[in-house]
């Protein structure tokens, strides 16, 4: 008879089962867990949001050829220190509504860096010049944030260095240490490029425009980047008496054109003013002769800025005026004088004629355009000559909040799209949008008219600083290819 089979369990399998079982569950927690940490927070995508995703490149599609990168940035984040927002902070202002134009909210996500007890603010920015991810009808782009935190102050450049070439050279418009008694730290954190990516350096930056013309074209917003340029670059400067103003000129407030000259790098750094790019007149209505706006005749001062290597232009804020607004009996083309006009209208024709220029006159294997896009105003309660302010604000915006993209950036983009020479867009109005507190204020020069606010200019060091280093960015990319 054959003998019935046992069956007891070894106790060598059994501890084999049992080990292999615990391994697993083990291996599950730990796996779950890394998961969990390492998933990113939720963000909706335009689409859940009910944005339009039809797909717009910020230069022109000619743009991208063998000597001409695409763009590359893909984010830009602001690092800050104590950042919680102070109660009695101005909130955005309103921004009435542009025809045609839909309102585009930006989610901002705060970060804990854990490094730092330092925050991290990221946003969507509109119209990006950094982002992959781009739509038009609001518009919509999006952020990464990967970055660390820099308190060294605005850039990191030798502040020291640049506040004294202020004081040597420039009327200072911002009573910088006045703001700060007053717990604002403008001076500290800042905009900075996503980590891989080059930071300003004004060495390199005088080496990049060595034996070359850098020229600003626009009011005084651009005026406002010229001056940060010198005061970034002076950071580099051993022996200033060798940087001067070629005409021996002191620079002040008022109105005027400045060529400055580093002997060691054979460049000029210029600013040339010009609040329309297109021609200030005059025209006879009646008896008498009044100021107009020649929309189809480029300003008269371009023959000084045909031979630049490097152009950066802007045009904005006097497009707010009242009469530039009103539109009436101020737009001219040729003999014919609107009697009505409107603003939007008569800034796309502008623009068209700045953009018919640029495609007549500019050597693309010589000179690299540029045209910055909007800097945003933060008044509350009125207007600069309605009692508008901004004193209030002493930190940098740190919420979600809704605004509007401005009508004259997307004119800007839809003619940049449209030329035959390459133009890149130095978009920084969202950046700047978050920046209420940067502003000088009433801390600034005094103004002639009691009670009025400047909410428009910017500080020194401060957020023009981060102008240039996105075009210190792309100079560094792009010079050897062109220039």
């Amino acid at each position: 008879m054959e003998k019935q089979r046992s069956f007891s369990i070894k106790p060598i399998r059994f501890l084999v089962f049992a080990f292999t079982l615990s391994f697993s569950v083990i291996f599950l927690i730990f796996f779950s867990t890394w998961v969990v940490k390492t998933t990113p927070s939720l963000h909706l995508p335009a689409h859940s949001l009910g944005f339009n995703t039809t797909s717009l490149n910020v230069q022109t599609l000619r743009e991208f050829n063998a000597t001409s990168p695409e763009y590359l940035l893909k984010t830009s984040i602001l690092l800050r220190s104590n950042f919680e927002r102070d109660e009695n902070s101005s909130p955005i202002p309103d921004v009435s509504s542009l025809e045609g134009v839909k309102k585009r909210e930006s989610e901002i996500t705060v970060v804990k860096d854990a490094e730092s007890r330092d925050s991290l603010v990221a946003g969507n920015s509109s119209l990006n010049p950094f982002g992959s991810d781009l739509s038009v009808d609001g518009v919509n782009s999006s952020y990464s944030t990967n970055s660390t935190v820099d308190d060294t102050g605005e850039l990191g450049h030798d502040m020291v260095s640049a506040s004294s070439f202020e004081r040597q050279h420039i009327a200072l418009r911002n009573d910088v240490e006045e703001k700060n008694k007053m717990d604002c730290d403008i001076t500290k954190g800042r905009w900075v490029i996503d980590e891989s990516y080059p930071l300003f350096n004004a060495t390199k930056m005088l080496e990049l425009i060595r034996g070359k013309r850098l020229v600003f074209v626009g009011d005084s917003i651009n005026r406002n980047q010229w001056e940060s340029m010198l005061c970034l670059l002076m950071g580099a400067v051993k022996d200033r008496t060798k940087v001067y103003e070629t005409r021996g000129r002191k620079i002040t407030k008022e109105r005027g054109n400045y060529c400055f000259k580093f002997e060691d790098y054979k460049c000029t750094v210029e600013y040339y003013l010009s609040h329309f790019l297109v021609h200030e007149s005059k025209a006879r209505i009646g008896k008498k002769r009044s100021q107009t706006l020649r929309i189809d005749t480029i300003d008269k001062g371009s023959s000084r800025w045909r031979g630049a290597d490097i152009l950066v232009f802007n045009t904005a804020h006097w497009w707010n005026h009242h009469k530039t607004k009103a539109g009436i009996n101020y737009y001219q083309e040729g003999d014919l004088l609107h009697p009505r006009l409107d603003v939007a209208e008569a800034f796309r024709r502008a623009l068209l004629t700045w953009a018919s220029w640029v495609d007549k006159y500019i050597n693309p294997l010589k000179t690299l355009i540029f045209f910055r896009s909007s800097a945003p105003s933060h008044f509350s309660g009125g207007q600069w000559n309605t009692g508008g302010h901004c004193r209030e604000a002493f930190q940098p915006i740190n919420e979600s909040f809704t605004s509007n993209y401005p009508e004259r950036n997307l004119i800007v983009d839809k003619i940049i799209r449209e030329m035959k020479k390459p133009v890149t867009l130095l978009n920084i109005t969202r950046l700047s949008d978050y920046r209420p507190d940067a502003h000088p204020s009433k801390y600034g020069r005094k103004s002639v008219n009691p009670g009025v606010e400047d909410c428009s200019h910017w500080c020194l060091p401060g957020v023009p600083d981060t102008w240039n280093e996105l075009l210190y960015y792309y100079l560094e990319l792009r010079t050897k290819a062109i220039l």
